[in-house]
């Protein structure tokens, strides 16, 4: 959580969980602001995916580029309801 990108993509799966689909796509909302896609990538891929799995949050299948709610995201998913609920009272750079 202490990352903006892993907050967003956080808040992504809590409103749509790519288990349920056949195509997964990148959330309409999410934007890259200052970091260019290929650094994001690489972030996503060596930091912020393996954080969150190793937390349990998410299972990530990297040949297929899917990432999925894992067994611990319902733990998380009254803050991620909250932070949903509240985002106009968030900090700009938050989500």
């Amino acid at each position: 959580m202490a990352d903006k990108y892993r907050r967003r993509l956080l808040l992504a799966l809590l409103e749509h969980n790519p288990q349920d689909d056949e195509d997964t796509q990148v959330p309409a909302d999410v934007s890259l602001e200052d970091e260019e896609l290929a650094d994001l990538q690489v972030h996503m891929t060596h930091t912020h995916l393996p954080k969150l799995v190793d937390a349990g949050v998410i299972e990530w299948n990297e040949a297929e580029s899917a990432v999925r709610k894992g067994p611990k995201f319902d733990e998380l998913r009254p803050l991620l309801n909250l932070m949903r609920n509240h985002a106009d009272e968030l900090p700009d750079d938050w989500i």
